[in-house]
């Protein structure tokens, strides 16, 4: 039962970050577009999130629970980060080709939402993962520095920080979800659940991914090895070259707004690790 409990909080931690890709939709109410040099900013404060979060928040925890010289924690996250890697690969080579504009949501067809579906998870599972394996030590004995109390749940600290750090990456894709639906007249509140829907791999994620880890915890650097590979390789593959795409017409390319906005999500979330 407590393992139940257990899992729908992290179920609903994993919601909270798909609710919160509807705030990319909140501008629209107020204006009737974002500009290149905004959007670019925003892909940049994304991808530095990511990566501040991958690196200082699950890397730096593999390493932590790994009992054992600096080689055997790389032996025991290097696996899971190549995996990590290898699904987005294999993901994208199967929809290869299926890449779908958010505005063919409006349109879709049953077998046209099963391929939606099946791109949205490729995109948001792994940061599900992230968020999953982030509440690894859930319902253990903390010390004190290792846990918050929030509406009377002791959570670890390294689930609260990529909760947030997820949540706050969601805002862009938000943005850039509804862009297209903007210019072919959906209603905000419509672009706000489309928004949402996009990212509700992300909850499924983090419960079957918490459910994983805690019946293996000798395979939790590889968890989080995992869900750190997969998200820099995102940002690597997707998050920057989507930016500077955005950044095409813009002076430089966009890539003074794309710096900008990197060190804005590394200076935003770098701090919030080490507390």
């Amino acid at each position: 039962m407590v393992l139940l409990e257990n899992v729908a909080i992290v179920f609903v931690a994993g919601f909270i970050t798909a609710l919160a890709t509807g705030l990319g939709a909140i501008p629209f109410f107020f204006f009737d577009d974002i500009s290149d040099r905004w959007n670019v900013i925003l892909w940049g404060l994304a991808s530095g999130i990511m990566v501040s979060a991958s690196v200082f928040g699950l890397i730096q925890e593999g390493l932590a629970v790994v009992d054992g010289t600096v080689v055997d924690a790389a032996i025991a996250i290097g696996p899971g980060l190549l995996a990590g890697v290898i699904l987005v690969v294999v993901g994208h080579e199967v929809l290869e080709g299926a890449e779908l504009h958010p505005k063919e949501y409006e349109e879709a067809d049953f077998k046209k939402l099963v391929l939606i579906l099946g791109i949205l998870t490729v995109h948001s599972f792994p940061e599900g993962v992230a968020v999953g394996v982030s509440f690894a030590d859930l319902g253990l004995e903390a010390t004190p520095g290792d846990a918050v109390v929030l509406a009377g749940l002791t959570l670890p600290v390294l689930a609260v920080f990529m909760t947030v750090a997820i949540s706050i990456h969601n805002i862009p894709e938000g943005v850039a979800i509804s862009i297209p639906l903007r210019s072919m007249g959906v209603s905000e509140w419509r672009m706000i659940w489309w928004a949402v829907f996009s990212s509700l791999p992300q909850p499924i994620g983090a419960a079957i991914a918490y459910y994983f880890v805690t019946l293996a915890k000798q395979f939790l650097p590889f968890g989080f090895g995992f869900a750190a590979g997969a998200m820099i390789y995102l940002v690597v593959t997707e998050f920057i070259p989507e930016a500077l795409d955005n950044g095409a017409g813009l002076p430089r390319g966009g890539r003074p707004e794309l710096a900008a906005g990197i060190a804005l999500g590394l200076a935003l979330m770098v701090p919030l690790a080490f507390i």
